[in-house]
């Protein structure tokens, strides 16, 4: 037999917890002494208190958890209930880190907008150059959709073309017909029409995924951006402050090319390695 105090320190809990599940009738004291009132406790009384302490962690009250021990619910059902709420509870986690890095994301946005990076815009021609591609429309602007969705649909492209022998000729792009919500949409639904491209060197078949199609000589206003990801909108900022300064107005759909992609970083949105570069057809006001 052990003393309230031993049990409650070899349990790890405190001795009024004892005291309140013995008054409350959940886990009564193994022998309770009729002259001194001191409560003792047996060994075999952890099983009880830890599944107690176990059922108490997933959020259910002390009364819910007293019927339950009384319907004696085996061990493996209990196991099953707890590997449940580790599942629940890592999502939870994983997405308060998820969270916490676009805050944190923001907070370096901000910092940054009392001292805007210099962006050289210039302005070239681009020979037209054939693409295989995927296209869909995204309802979300959350990276940890739109990060994952990007890779899917690269990851598409590139199996089809190793399918078909085809390596591509440049780094991969991807195209944005619809920048950001309401533009030029017509409509106020969010949406994210985007298309995963990689350029090849001649047309070649296609199927009900993967287009292929040949883009045409254009015109862009362009500029690079080393580091991660997070900052291509100051970017397109520097350029479309650049359009609006020099009478140009866009005249396509905004193109991201991946002239580095950190192969380290491959799943990192923020990693510092990337190298992009920004490109905007025009067209003269």
């Amino acid at each position: 037999m052990l003393k309230i105090g031993e049990f409650a320190w070899l349990s790890q809990v405190t001795v009024e917890t004892l005291r309140h599940y013995d008054r409350i009738g959940l886990l009564k004291p193994a022998h309770l002494d009729q002259f001194t009132g001191y409560r003792y406790y047996s060994l075999d009384q952890l099983a009880r208190l830890n599944r107690i302490l176990a059922l108490k962690d997933l959020g259910l009250p002390l009364e819910k958890i007293a019927q339950i021990l009384e319907q004696k619910i085996s061990t493996s059902e209990i196991r099953a209930i707890l590997e449940l709420k580790q599942i629940e509870l890592k999502e939870q986690i994983d997405e308060v880190h998820r969270r916490l890095a676009r805050v944190e994301a923001r907070l370096e946005q901000i910092e940054l907008e009392d001292k805007m990076p210099d962006f050289e815009v210039l302005l070239k021609t681009v020979e037209p150059q054939w693409i295989a591609s995927v296209r869909e429309t995204l309802t979300s602007w959350d990276q940890d959709i739109v990060g994952p969705t990007f890779t899917r649909m690269f990851d598409e492209v590139g199996e089809y073309l190793d399918g078909h022998k085809v390596d591509p000729i440049g780094p991969g792009m991807a195209l944005y017909h619809h920048q950001s919500p309401f533009m030029d949409s017509g409509t106020e639904e969010e949406h994210l029409d985007v298309e995963s491209a990689m350029v090849i060197g001649a047309s070649m078949p296609e199927n009900d995924r993967v287009t292929i199609r040949e883009l045409p000589q254009m015109e862009v206003a362009y500029t690079v951006h080393h580091g991660d990801f997070s900052g291509l909108y100051l970017a397109k900022q520097a350029i479309f402050s650049w359009l609006e300064g020099n009478g140009y107005h866009r005249a396509g759909p905004i193109r991201e090319i991946y002239l580095h992609f950190d192969p380290n970083h491959e799943d990192n949105y923020d990693s510092p390695h990337h190298i992009t570069e920004i490109q905007f057809p025009v067209e003269k006001i």
